[in-house]
């Protein structure tokens, strides 16, 4: 107790007096000073007694059994899957107190390249670590160099100060840690979720409370896959919108409440479901638009598709599921149009069938054709009717 509070008073010591020095280094050679001098081990004082020998260490290759390539992948993968995770968390972390970009594909293909070199040379997983990042927030570095002066650092110290790394005292390092990750916890921004994400808040709040009850590994593990699953039911049943059109002709979402004067189209369902379409969740894409038409007094002639943002590959059930739903509102007397991606569904439509042919499917570039389409049709059903009717 006593070692903690010296580390505490003279972190914030130095942070109060000189905020520009590294306060953590401070800290870490007044106490360890103290510990060697005083001799405080024989007092019950925890230190780093266990790190012997000097020198850089020595890499070797022993046998490997290919058998055991089959018990190791399932471990590898959730290893894999932990470590990505706990990177990103310290990265965007960072990021975001700091204000700047991660490109999270570099991040990836740097975590595998090193992961590589350390299994070929008999080291350990590697991942972020956010106790290394925050001490180095901590004392104000900012530019990549610091990782090659710390590796330097450490290569010296290993080399030649092997021997005064076993006074520093355990609750030292516990104590920075703390002190340089509290500046990352943020449990107002935890709370405000609760109004904007209700399922970000309960995701934030089961990750806090995992980490803290079962611990980081198999908490953020937990956290990962509840994530999949919410991202899971997002894709199952994701929100939708009916679509109108206001006094100046623009399509709008219905449910917008901000404009009063959006109004749907006569005879036109216009629907937009806000996910990729794929094998999952095509059932109940078409369920929907059946359940919509049965449910619209007005009787439709058309129901009018926006693709764009749920074709976005050429799934099979998709292309198969849009046929059907096809035939049954022909069935009922309604057309279906496609709008939008009007060269790739043209493609894909073609590559699905045999025949080649896609004139029985209607694709338009975008829905304010598709609505002139469905106006012209009209029009000339209208001037048929007054052709045929006598005089």
């Amino acid at each position: 107790m006593g070692i903690s509070l010296l580390t505490l008073l003279c972190l914030f010591g130095v942070r109060y007096l000189r905020p520009n020095w590294p306060a953590p280094l401070f800290a870490v050679l007044l106490t360890t000073g103290l510990t060697w001098a005083a001799n405080l081990p024989r007092f019950g004082v925890e230190t780093v007694s266990g790190y012997t020998g000097g020198g850089l260490p020595t890499v070797s290759w022993p046998d490997f059994k290919p058998g055991l390539l089959r018990e190791l992948v399932i471990p590898a993968l959730n290893l894999a899957v932990v470590s990505f995770v706990s990177m990103m968390l310290t990265a965007c972390s960072f990021a975001a107190k700091n204000g700047y970009e991660v490109d999270v594909n570099s991040e990836f293909r740097v975590l595998g390249l090193v992961n590589i070199v350390s299994g070929l040379s008999q080291g350990f997983a590697i991942s972020g670590a956010n106790s290394r990042t925050a001490v180095n927030d901590a004392n104000g570095g900012k530019s990549q160099l610091v990782s090659v002066i710390s590796a330097l650092a450490i290569a010296l110290v290993v080399v030649l100060l092997s021997e005064p790394l076993q006074y520093i005292p355990i609750a030292v390092l516990g104590v920075i840690l703390i002190y340089a990750l509290w500046g990352l916890l943020d449990l107002g921004s935890i709370f405000q979720l609760r109004k904007r994400n209700r399922p970000a808040f309960y995701l934030a709040l089961f990750t806090f409370l995992n980490v803290l009850l079962v611990g980081i590994i198999p908490g953020i593990g937990l956290a990962v896959l509840l994530g999949l699953l919410q991202f899971l039911q997002t894709v199952f049943r994701p929100t939708e919108h009916l679509l109108g059109v206001n006094a100046e002709g623009m399509i709008h979402s219905l449910d917008n409440g901000n404009d009063n004067d959006i109004r749907p189209v006569d005879g036109v369902i216009m629907y937009r479901f806000n996910s990729p379409l794929t094998y999952f969740n095509v059932a109940y894409f078409k369920s929907r638009i059946t359940d919509l038409v049965d449910s619209d007094a007005s009787q439709p002639r058309w129901v009018v598709i926006d693709v764009v943002a749920s074709f976005t590959h050429a799934d099979v059930s998709v292309l198969a599921a849009i046929d059907e739903l096809k035939r049954e509102l022909k069935q009922r007397g309604i057309n279906l149009v496609l709008a939008g991606r009007r060269t790739e569904l043209t493609r894909w439509f073609r590559m699905d069938r045999s025949d080649s042919k896609v004139h029985d499917l209607i694709l338009v570039p975008d829905l304010y054709l598709a609505l002139r389409l469905i106006q012209s049709k009209a029009c000339k059903e209208t001037d048929s009717l007054r052709a045929d009717s006598p005089p």
